[in-house]
């Protein structure tokens, strides 16, 4: 049973009244509103006069500045209507991107409730996501195919972040726990285009983008996408320079066959941040722009990924598809961490860790500074093909959806210890807590290789759903996949030498769906997932002969539209549960008999409340809870899983050309590992915008954390539990230029 929180109490009053119209709602046809004018620009605000839209149906995220998508890339192989998917999901349309000068990946996913961020840890770079408690960082997708690289992401090249929420084996394969993450990138059209845009903001803050489409003929398009940005930090040393182009050619669009090529590459050179270190339960209390590192640290990576989808309509009800996708990820990191604090200034003082607290003053405390030095190597070839077929057996209708995919993928991680003069093995320097000096890294280090962990997997998937319509109301929702996983690891050091399993599994989803009006969708569902012991091509010994982890979600849901389809309102219920998840032992032996549970309740909302008048967010309630656990964690919460989440944008149309919007971003509190003994507290971060518009060109100011809020925005389990403050009060200025 939830608890229901005072937070989600007065949600629900708030929400009560007008989700209360559409259940009385009649089946008649109602009369459809006059659309609005397109704007001018994807973030243009909307005419003054005009009535409120229509809902539409489109084949992708919504580019046309509204805020309410009515499609998504998940919940099926190919786009669907929301309120056809039996999950929660939340749609990030590029037109909020740009509201919010959201430019990186986990900017973006600021506005998904449920998820927090995780950041650089061990052999792990990049994007690391919690999705309703469970990792995701090889759940995140590009156009459909796992985006497994360890790397940075941008939204240059994006029209949208599709989020489907809970375990989706039958279309993703092994993963999936929490749910999974899809980027959409931008099609060429036959609309020529030629967009500028410029932004600075203070902190040494550069960014530049262009997006070209331009016709080569009366069915084919070429579009190019690019970014290049030198930014600073509001925490002392950060640096980042990247670039990145995205070329993509479609032919035959509007035919019956349809061919695209593409491709992404990127480069970023970005300052690694591993936090700061805990103390007394908490992130130790020093000015959050402190950094614990040396001034050459950095972090290199390129990407490389080109794809090719074929896709044929060999008639109205039966369409053939088939996509092929080869990526190369590499990394070289030199970076360096606070690995714990210490009571005196050698490397050999006592260390702060576990739990242990102290009463010395500040200034007689010191950090120990470890080195994560590693080149990483990912390559990845997937193939998909799949048919869908729509049919009726008598008054049933099917849409089936039947495919196989492929995959290859190998891995390579070489990691070193780096040790400075007379100080114990991979320690590089002991610095005070409280203003730590901030040089190079000392030419007397001595770096060494270790361990060189090579892996390599091969999967094969086969699944089919179908989605079944009962008369006007009802659709059932049923899918089975069966998936073939073989992984195998090296090790030229560490423990195992080699291992290597074959994992089988089978999983399904099912959903009933009940639409008594066109603004009306209620379902119940239910899914399952499976996490091989090799999943990330990574593994810990005594993991290697245990067979998957495996999850099963239940949910209920309902999603409406209101005020004439102008905004979509979702609500749902969910279970999580992984009933057999891997727990050590008092012997170091890891077994299958955890058990780990998310519960709770997610509200969303998406669209415009009068025709000036947009929003965008939604709250999410996790109880995270062990219950069952070998390691002494039995009860604890579950790491950086936050009880509460809200994310709220809105924007109004105060004039014609004038536009003012912000909005906050709330998260309660969060511990860093499931030993529960570090914690940071919850927080609300308020953002604010205010644009000009015109035909050509905008002209928009962002201010990213108003008041300055002092916060902790990812967590480490790691070194005790490490804390990456958040970015400080920072002011932007952007000049997008149309040249059609």
């Amino acid at each position: 049973m939830l608890r229901k929180t005072p937070l989600a109490a007065a949600l629900m009053t708030i929400i009560a009244a007008p989700i209360a119209a559409p259940l009385y709602a009649q089946t008649a046809p109602q009369a459809t509103p006059q659309t609005a004018p397109a704007a001018a620009t994807d973030n243009a605000a909307p005419v003054e006069g005009a009535t409120l839209p229509a809902v539409r149906v489109t084949g992708q995220a919504d580019s046309s500045g509204d805020f309410q998508p009515e499609m998504s890339s998940v919940g099926a192989k190919v786009p669907a209507a929301l309120r056809d998917i039996p999950q929660a999901v939340v749609v990030v349309p590029k037109a909020v991107m740009q509201s919010q000068a959201a430019t990186s990946f986990s900017d973006a996913l600021r506005n998904v409730p449920g998820i927090t961020i995780g950041a650089a840890e061990g052999g792990q770079i990049g994007n690391n996501i919690n999705l309703r408690g469970f990792t995701a960082r090889t759940d995140i997708y590009l156009d459909g195919f796992r985006d497994r690289g360890q790397y940075y992401r941008d939204t240059f090249n994006l029209d949208s972040i599709d989020v489907l929420y809970g375990p989706s084996s039958l279309y993703f394969g092994r993963g999936s726990t929490g749910g999974v993450i899809n980027q959409v990138s931008k099609q060429p059209t036959l609309k020529p285009r030629a967009d500028v845009s410029v932004m600075a903001g203070t902190h040494d803050r550069y960014r530049t983008t262009v997006d070209l489409d331009q016709p080569i003929s009366n069915t084919a398009a070429f579009r190019i996408n690019a970014f290049g940005q030198d930014l600073g930090s509001t925490r002392d040393v950060m640096k980042s320079k990247d670039y990145g182009v995205a070329p993509e050619l479609k032919f035959g669009i509007g035919t019956p066959t349809e061919i695209t090529l593409s491709a992404l590459i990127q480069h970023n050179r970005d300052q690694p941040d591993y936090g700061i270190p805990p103390l007394n339960g908490h992130p130790a209390p020093v000015d959050t722009k402190t950094f614990y590192g040396f001034t050459n640290d950095r972090t290199i990576q390129d990407v490389q990924t080109v794809s090719a989808r074929i896709v044929h309509h060999v008639n109205d009800n039966l369409t053939l598809r088939n996509e092929t996708q080869f990526s190369h990820y590499s990394t070289e990191a030199r970076a360096t961490n606070a690995a714990s604090v210490l009571t005196g200034p050698l490397s050999t003082s006592t260390a702060l860790t576990n739990g242990n607290y102290t009463t010395l003053p500040l200034s007689q405390l010191f950090v120990k500074l470890q080195g994560k030095d590693r080149n990483i190597n990912d390559h990845s070839v997937y193939n998909t093909t799949d048919l869908e077929a729509k049919f009726a057996t008598g008054f049933v209708k099917h849409d089936v959806i039947a495919g196989v995919d492929l995959s290859h993928e190998t891995y390579s991680n070489q990691s070193f210890t780096s040790t400075g003069t007379g100080l114990t093995s991979n320690t590089i320097a002991v610095v005070p807590l409280v203003d730590p000096p901030y040089t190079p890294r000392p030419t007397t280090t001595k770096t060494v290789a270790t361990n060189l962990a090579e892996s390599s997997a091969n999967g094969i998937g086969i699944y089919a759903n179908d989605t079944v319509s009962l008369g006007d109301y009802w659709k059932l929702v049923g899918g089975v996949r069966w998936d073939r996983y073989e992984a195998s690891i090296h090790n030229s050091i560490n423990v195992p030498s080699y291992a290597t399993q074959t994992n089988f599994y089978t999983s399904v989803r099912g959903g009933i769906i009940f639409q008594p009006t066109q603004t009306q969708s209620y379902y119940v569902s239910y899914g399952t997932s499976f996490n091989p012991s090799l999943e990330a091509l990574t593994l810990t010994n005594t993991q290697q002969n245990i067979p998957p982890e495996t999850n099963r979600s239940y949910e209920v849901g309902a999603k409406w539209d209101l005020l004439d389809g102008g905004l979509s309102i979702t609500q749902s219920l969910f279970n999580i549960e992984k009933n057999n998840a891997r727990t050590q032992t008092s012997t170091g032996q890891y077994t299958l008999d955890g058990d780990v549970r998310v519960r709770g309740y997610q509200l969303g909302m998406a669209g415009h409340i009068t025709n000036k008048w947009q929003v965008f967010g939604g709250y999410t309630y996790m109880d995270g809870t062990v219950l069952k656990a070998l390691d002494g964690t039995t009860g604890h919460t579950l790491a950086n899983t936050p009880r509460n989440t809200i994310t709220l944008w809105t924007t109004y149309a105060v004039m014609p050309h004038w536009e003012i919007g912000g909005g906050p971003v709330y998260m309660s509190s969060r511990y860093a590992a499931n030993t529960n003994y570090v914690s940071v507290g919850g927080y609300t971060r308020w953002d604010a915008m205010a644009a000009y518009h015109q035909k050509k060109y905008d002209i928009q100011f962002n201010v990213l954390n108003l008041t300055d809020k002092k916060y902790y925005d990812a967590l480490i389990p790691s070194d005790g539990g490490r804390a990456v403050p958040g970015l400080g009060r920072t002011f932007l200025a952007t000049l997008n230029y149309r040249f059609f």
